[in-house]
């Protein structure tokens, strides 16, 4: 009986593992670009077209007199942004785009990070409660609701980052200097040295964009991912749940409990991730305009 149970709880977390795609199965290996997860899709562009809109009503709902609420709390982000951007992104014309950028992409992923704080089984129940689901199949059976839980939108994200410090670096320094830098630097050398140690400089530079940009996007793949695996296993103190007996009322009692305090220290995790990942944006765009 344990081993059934067991067997009953780890297909519970392998089914919520598999995203809604084309192939109908969990992704077998990391890079993959047969595989099309619409779930991530469409709840990465949903959140994405919420935070425009959101950001546009706030500018063109923005007067010269005494502020409202909202307007106060969207002027306070971007003072925020601003003033990290201020001090880190030299070059003041590059900082009219990466600012308003860096706003975007926090309000982003803090959005859709918060979709984690929805109950896991929540969809399902609602599209069986509808009857949605006879019509739809996988639709319900296989679907995540995080984004930032899906390794392709974190490293998406990162690569982007990883092109707008192709870009500041060949427009700061022009094409033929940003080169030069990726053979010259960081062992810095004339003659037949700088020859010598060329290969080795533009190894160590290939190194630290990839290393830039892995790190960026597995740091927010890890921390989410992770705390979505906890957000199952509590679901399954719930799921035990056999009767009004001792067992289960202990196992129901605890699930509310490491539920509600989870709950509240992800929402913590959620602004913290955030806010890194706009910061390391910043840091890293700003060390594009610095010279080797």
């Amino acid at each position: 009986m344990a081993a059934s149970e067991t067997s009953a709880q780890a297909e519970y977390i392998q089914h919520h593992l598999v995203h809604l795609n084309n192939i109908g199965a969990k992704q077998s290996v990391i890079a993959n670009f047969d595989v099309v997860n619409y779930d991530s899709l469409f709840w990465s562009i949903l959140t994405g077209v919420i935070v425009v809109f959101f950001l546009w009503r706030a500018a063109k709902r923005a007067t010269t007199g005494v502020p409202t609420r909202f307007q106060a709390a969207v002027e306070w982000l971007v003072d925020m942004v601003d003033d990290e951007a201020k001090s880190i992104v030299p070059n003041e014309v590059s900082r009219r785009f990466v600012a308003p950028l860096a706003l975007t992409v926090f309000l982003w992923i803090i959005l859709m990070n918060a979709l984690d704080l929805i109950p896991v089984d929540i969809l399902p129940w609602l599209f069986r409660v509808t009857g949605l689901g006879a019509h739809h199949g996988d639709i319900l059976y296989y679907h995540r609701i995080l984004p930032t839980a899906d390794l392709n939108v974190p490293i998406g994200m990162a690569f982007g980052v990883l092109l707008l410090m192709f870009y500041y670096g060949i427009k700061i320094h022009n094409p033929a200097g940003f080169v030069k830098g990726l053979f010259t630097a960081p062992f810095h050398a004339h003659g037949v040295m700088a020859v010598v140690l060329a290969p080795a400089n533009f190894f160590l530079n290939c190194v630290e964009y990839a290393a830039k940009s892995v790190s960026l996007g597995m740091r927010l793949f890890g921390n989410m991912f992770a705390g979505e695996l906890i957000f199952m296993l509590i679901a399954l103190l719930g799921g035990a749940w056999t009767g009004f007996n001792g067992a289960s009322l202990s196992l129901g009692i605890g699930h509310i409990l490491a539920g509600s305090v989870w709950a509240i220290f992800h929402i913590l995790i959620v602004l913290l991730q955030a806010f890194i990942f706009m910061m390391l944006t910043l840091v890293y765009v700003g060390q594009a305009h610095e010279s080797h």
